[in-house]
Parts: C-alpha cells; structure tokens; sequence
C-alpha cells in the first residue's frame, strides 16, 4: 500500500462505536435484499450502513462483520471499490468523501453549477446501469443511499423499479433520517431496522475516545439531545459546553456576537431546542437540552402563545435556512426574534 493510499484509508477508517458493532452483528444474522435504517440523526446509520456493506462484499468475513484488512475492505476504505454504488447528495458525497462522477465533478469545477443538495436523477441512472453490470470480485454488490429521503420523486421511483426486480446479487441499503418522508412502497420493499440509542456511558466514553474532554462529554450530549455523533459535531463546530450554557440569556439580550461565527442552520437548531425548553418548562415539564438553571425562571417565562408563535416561525425558516442569504442578516433578524420573543411577558 502507498503512503497515498495508506492517509487515505486511514482518514476514512475509524474505529467502529460499540453500539454500530453490535447493531452490525444482529443484522448479518438476517436474510434480506434491501434494509431501511431509520431513526433520528446523530445515531450512526451511515456508519452502520457502510459496515454491512463492508461485511456484504469483504474477502474474509466473520460473525462480527469486515475483516478490515482484505482488498475489499481497503477498496471501499478508500472510496474506489468497483461493486459499491453510493447514491447520496453532492454535498454529502463531498463530506465523506466519495468521487462524483465524471461528468458531475466537471461541472462544479467549471463553476456551471453548485454540488446538488439532493439526489439527483442523472446519479440514480448511473445506479441503474450499475445494477445491470456483473459483480467484479465475485462477492455481489451493494448500493448504499443516504439520506434516503433526499431522493425527490422521480428518483425515489427510478430506485423503486430497481428494488422491485433487483438483480440476484445485489443488496441495497438505505439509510434515513427521516423515513417517513420515503415513498411508502419503498418502506415496504425493504426489511426496517431502528436505530438502537447508545447508553450515557457508551456515548460519553465514545466522545472521550474522539478527544473531547470527559468534563464536556454529559453537557454535549444534553445540548444534542443525547445523540453522540451529533455531539461530537458541536464541539467541531465551536458550540462548547460553556457557549451553550450562556446561549438562552445571550438570546434574551440580543447579543449577536455570542453566535457570530455559526452557521444559520446551527442557530436555527439551537433556537428550536431553546423553544421546545422554555414551552416543557412553561407546562411543568423537566426541560431536555438545557439545564434548569439556564433557563429564564418560572416567573419570567414568555407567554404559551407567544412560544407557539414563534415555534411556527422557526418551522418558516427551516424551509429556506439552507438558501444563499446573507449569513450575518439572517443571524441578525433570527436573534432580534428571539429576543422579543424571549421580552414578551
């Protein structure tokens, strides 16, 4: 293996989480074509996904999963195995970076256009003349889609056709966050597995395994409602413990600058936190993402209707968080909101 080769492989093969391991395990043990994994974000079902295709396709499998060490493992550890089709969005396929096509990655670097925040239908036909090709190693193929719900409609029913009458040694695996907005006749081709929650202990060891303080694991995990891999992402994204702490009176005074330097879709998520607090906290409820203590007090909590109002607003933004505006306007308008959400009585 080249030193080229080996940074590659080694930038994409992390250890495995625990509770992707056991989850991988429990599912090689069943028969099946095509698996929906489904649950909320932050809870692995890529990781998991790419693991049973590992498994599916490896040289020298075991009980547990991919060996890790054969040419198969390492082809797909460095994004060129031959018999692994990946149908993702663009931006997702840059992230965790597997090649676009030819054609696609032409395009974006001649500035024709942007990378597609969705499947697009020009990858999907590529998927299908995938599944017609014969297996190269002799092990079968794996398609892996994610997120599955980023497929638009024509997509969702080019893939449909292909699970309908797949070819015999191919495997499917999608992977969703939210599954529910899946066409219901896909659902109903595939076996459906709900991602299993870690427990405080394997989440916390796990983000102290990835380098982040044992003292901020338990509040970073508070502030992403529990799910380790969204965590991990806070504290990547320069939302610490002690950030998240201030966040609720940062708000309240209108204070711009505490989030300066985040994107409008992390505002927007810690806003939605925020709110669904202060509503559990206005009904008596225990709050989820932030401590008591760093909530307004019982007397000084906004109005049930001036909350509802303002949930419903954040809905309206999440619909066009992810446009090209002016990122500092829209930080600006999003916390003067909350601001005179957060004064109203």
């Amino acid at each position: 293996m080249s030193e080229v080769e080996a940074s590659e492989s080694a930038k994409f093969d992390k250890p495995v989480a625990p509770w992707i391991a056991a989850q991988t395990q429990s599912l090689l043990k069943q028969r099946g074509h095509a698996w929906l994994l489904q649950g909320p974000s932050g809870l692995g079902q890529y990781e998991l996904a790419l693991q049973l295709v590992r498994a599916w396709l490896c040289d020298a499998p075991t009980p547990s999963g991919a060996c890790g060490v054969c040419t198969s493992c390492h082809a797909i550890d460095v994004r060129t195995h031959a018999d692994v089709c990946v149908l993702m969005p663009e931006t997702v396929m840059l992230e965790l970076g597997w090649p676009l096509s030819e054609k696609a990655q032409q395009d974006i670097d001649d500035k024709k256009r942007k990378p597609s925040k969705e499947i697009r239908i020009d990858a999907m036909r590529d998927a299908v003349e995938f599944a017609q090709r014969t297996a190269s190693r002799g092990h079968g193929k794996a398609m892996l889609v994610y997120p599955a719900e980023r497929m638009n409609h024509i997509t969702a029913n080019a893939l449909l056709k292909t699970l309908e009458e797949p070819p015999g040694d191919l495997k499917f695996v999608l992977a969703s966050e939210a599954a529910h907005q899946l066409l219901p006749t896909i659902r109903s081709r595939c076996l459906t597995h709900t991602m299993t929650w870690p427990s405080e202990s394997e989440s916390s060891n796990w983000l102290v395994a990835q380098g982040i303080k044992q003292s901020d694991a338990a509040p970073l995990l508070r502030a992403a409602g529990h799910r380790p891999a969204d965590a991990l992402l806070f504290a990547q994204t320069e939302r610490t413990p002690s950030s998240w702490q201030a966040f609720p009176k940062a708000m309240a005074n209108g204070h711009v600058a505490h989030v300066a330097k985040w994107l409008p879709a992390d505002l927007l998520d810690a806003q939605q936190k925020l709110c669904h607090d202060l509503m559990a906290s206005k009904t008596g409820a225990a709050p989820r993402f932030f401590n008591t203590a760093d909530l307004p007090n019982a007397t000084s909590l906004p109005s049930y209707t001036a909350l509802s109002q303002w949930h419903q607003s954040l809905q309206a933004t999440a619909k066009t968080v992810e446009h090209p505006f002016n990122t500092g306007l829209m930080l600006e308008a999003m916390v003067s909101e909350a601001q005179r959400v957060l004064k109203s009585r």
